[in-house]
């Protein structure tokens, strides 16, 4: 069957004008990514329409799938009663796709329905589809994991400016075997720029629910655990605030492992085990990371209380 001809293209101002073959034509811009455009998320619409995924949805999913046990909000209180609360920067460990759910569905107010969350541009920006969802679900902003870049920096700035506390995972991503990475300095450059503090947060029992490479979700108890707000020292840059950023992460799993007494002397002594764990082969890893794994938590489930002492 012959092809119809196509049509005759219609000359300008009708058409767009062609670019001259002197003048290098203008690059298409990106609607995906890191360009992706995120401002319409905080308009009045959007955060009622979150505020309703968030209550109706995220929180009582969180609570079946995860049963969080969240502790050290008391340690929240005076930021939280000052005449006027200033925006946050919480950072936390990364293990699993559910941290991001399960501590946004556990801050306390007054910044629970005022928080983005800095994801991924190269996970949860990959489509317009994907893109818009993650905007209006988690109102998170895309960053760059693999190189810096000024853009997203510079729009965290400002909406921290502006009153939003911020959700960040200083690792840069899940961990691949169950143990924590190097903190990158992001949380800490923010809380330098915008001058506010940064409340560090340990989450345990994630990987058990979604690890990495997992793609069907298990029940699980999990722990939150909020610790005390800092602020950078003075003369401190970004480098040098990551690093007891991370201590104080470290600090909080281990008052998980064993209890606060203990993890307050170990913290004074800096004999704090690393979040990173020991450097070994990675069979030695995984079997140092037993003992945190689901059979102990279920066997502490199913033990009976002592009632002799």
């Amino acid at each position: 069957m012959p092809r119809r001809p196509r049509p005759p293209r219609l000359p300008f101002p009708f058409t767009a004008a062609s670019t001259p073959v002197t003048v290098e034509p203008p690059a298409d811009k990106r609607r995906t990514g890191v360009d992706f455009e995120t401002d319409w998320a905080r308009s009045f619409g959007a955060r009622m329409a979150r505020l309703g995924l968030l209550e109706g949805v995220l929180r009582p999913t969180m609570q079946l799938l995860a049963a969080p046990d969240r502790r050290g909000l008391d340690r929240l209180h005076d930021l939280a009663e000052a005449d006027a609360p200033q925006p946050v920067i919480f950072a936390a460990n990364h293990h699993s796709h559910v941290d991001t759910p399960l501590l946004l569905s556990s801050i306390p107010e007054p910044w629970r329905h005022k928080t983005f969350v800095a994801a991924a541009a190269d996970y949860f920006f990959t489509s317009r589809v994907r893109s818009a969802a993650s905007a209006l679900v988690l109102n998170a902003i895309p960053i760059e994991r693999t190189r810096v870049s000024r853009r997203p920096a510079d729009d965290a700035a400002a909406l921290i400016d502006d009153g939003w506390s911020l959700v960040i995972f200083p690792e840069g991503g899940r961990s691949p075997d169950g143990w924590g990475q190097p903190f990158r300095g992001g949380a800490a450059y923010l809380a330098l720029r915008c001058k506010v503090p940064v409340v560090p947060v340990h989450i345990e029992g994630t990987g058990r629910i979604l690890r990495k490479g997992k793609r069907r979700p298990s029940r699980s108890a999990t722990r939150l655990t909020f610790g005390s707000p800092m602020c950078p020292n003075e003369g401190e840059d970004s480098r040098q605030f990551a690093v007891p950023l991370e201590r104080a992460v470290a600090a909080l799993a281990d008052e998980v492992e064993t209890d606060w007494y203990a993890a307050r002397r170990r913290a004074h002594r800096a004999e704090t085990p690393a979040l990173s764990g020991p450097e070994a082969p990675s069979w030695r890893r995984a079997w140092a990371l037993g003992d945190r794994g689901p059979k102990r938590r279920r066997s502490e489930q199913r033990r009976w209380p002592d009632l002799t002492s």
